[in-house]
């Protein structure tokens, strides 16, 4: 299978301070309604997945909206792209890389969504597909962090 190339993934790092923003402004919003903007501008910060990545092998299963991640590994610390044609889900993941992207493995395995989302105030907030597939996105990138 192809890869993108090693840049995306290090341009995608350069907005790591914007997504831990994005995350602690979303923890304090009071409101779902402002949860769900602040949500929609979080998956703004993240870089378009070109149409050529855009492929099968990369296509995250379990979820009901497209989506694709991608895994490389930098020493010891894991880095992960991920895209979605949908809007919502594309801010759950730049919510998700905040905590992902230069994590060790052992830190990716003891990540809990469910605990980090219920933190953000989203538990609840989700569709029960929507969280389906934020799941199997989850343990995607775990699985891809522990082949590696």
């Amino acid at each position: 299978m192809s890869h993108p190339e090693t840049a995306l993934f290090h341009n995608l790092l350069q907005q790591q301070p914007r997504l831990q923003q994005a995350v602690e402004a979303i923890a304090a919003a009071r409101s779902w309604q402002d949860k769900y903007r602040l949500l929609m501008q979080a998956g703004k910060l993240l870089p378009p997945l070109p149409a050529m990545w855009q492929t099968e092998a990369a296509r995250v299963r379990g979820c009901e909206s497209a989506a694709w991640v991608y895994h490389l590994q930098s020493q010891q610390q894991h880095l992960f792209l991920a895209d979605s044609d949908a809007r919502i889900v594309k801010g759950l993941i730049a919510l998700l890389l905040s905590q992902m992207n230069n994590a060790t493995a052992a830190r990716i395995a003891e990540f809990s969504a469910e605990a980090f989302f219920q933190q953000l105030g989203l538990a609840g907030q989700l569709s029960p597909s929507r969280t389906n597939g934020l799941y199997a996105l989850v343990q995607a990138m775990k699985t891809l962090s522990d082949e590696n």
